[in-house]
């Protein structure tokens, strides 16, 4: 199993709050990797990381290198706009853009990526992206609504479409499930699953059960350290770390 992205000595801050330590890790191609842990512990800022989301946020500093296709992502010749092509996010709230139909959200960065389509190519790569979104069966016929009329699973998968639209390697999901019901998370979960076999998945979550549930790899997170990643099976069965069989335990976090 190659790697898709190589994280090395990676540390972060905002201000002189130093949220990320030395983070050290290999993310597997065609795999999904689940980073877990307690509220405050980094998850979040360092999914951010691996495509350069805070470059904007003011006072942010990183130091290490991330790895993508062999590159530093934090090298001064990288675009950060073209990476974010290649390394895509969906976030913890569907963000569906507003005054959009279903299908513009799909198609808006196919209008940014440099190359001319026509109309009925874009409805193709929509349709291609619906479907790898297991959404187009319901959308199919309501294509013109606004994506914020959809319910908040549809308006999550419609997300991972306009991001699937643009052909990434990799997904980062910041707790894509956690503003869902049962039902709209066991959708995405689903949707994970089978979209492991052509993309590289990163997700955050703070729920265990779906780590187990979804994860090839999960990595246990706690005050900016990472305590471990193994194989799922290993860290839900076997930890290495006395702190990651406590917080599995639910003896804090």
């Amino acid at each position: 199993m190659e790697n898709a992205l190589k994280v090395k000595d990676l540390s972060a801050w905002f201000g002189e709050h130093q949220v990320l330590k030395n983070i050290a890790m290999d993310i597997r191609r065609n795999s999904v990797t689940s980073v877990m842990g307690p509220s405050g512990c980094g998850k979040s800022t360092f999914i951010r990381c691996l495509n350069r989301m805070h470059d904007l946020t003011p006072g942010f500093r990183v130091s290490g290198d991330v790895l993508f296709d062999g590159r530093n992502i934090y090298s001064e010749k990288i675009d950060p706009v073209l990476l974010r092509r290649k390394v895509g996010m969906v976030f913890q709230q569907p963000n569906p853009f507003p005054r959009m139909s279903a299908f513009e959200n799909v198609a808006v960065g196919l209008k940014f990526n440099g190359k001319k389509r026509s109309r009925s190519e874009m409805a193709e790569v929509v349709e291609k992206s619906l479907r790898m979104a297991a959404l187009w069966d319901e959308l199919k016929d309501h294509l013109d609504r606004p994506g914020t009329s959809l319910s908040g699973g549809q308006q999550q998968r419609l997300c991972i479409a306009r991001a699937l639209a643009v052909e990434p390697e990799v997904l980062l999901m910041d707790e894509p499930c956690s503003a869902l019901d049962p039902v709209s998370t066991a959708k995405i979960e689903e949707l994970i699953e089978d979209l492991s076999d052509k993309y590289t998945i990163v997700v955050v979550t703070h729920n265990m059960q779906q780590a187990g549930r979804i994860s090839d790899f999960v990595a246990f997170f706690l005050l900016g350290d990472l305590v471990e990643m193994d194989r799922a099976a290993k860290i839900f069965t076997n930890p290495a770390d006395k702190r990651t069989e406590e917080y599995i335990t639910g003896r804090f976090g």
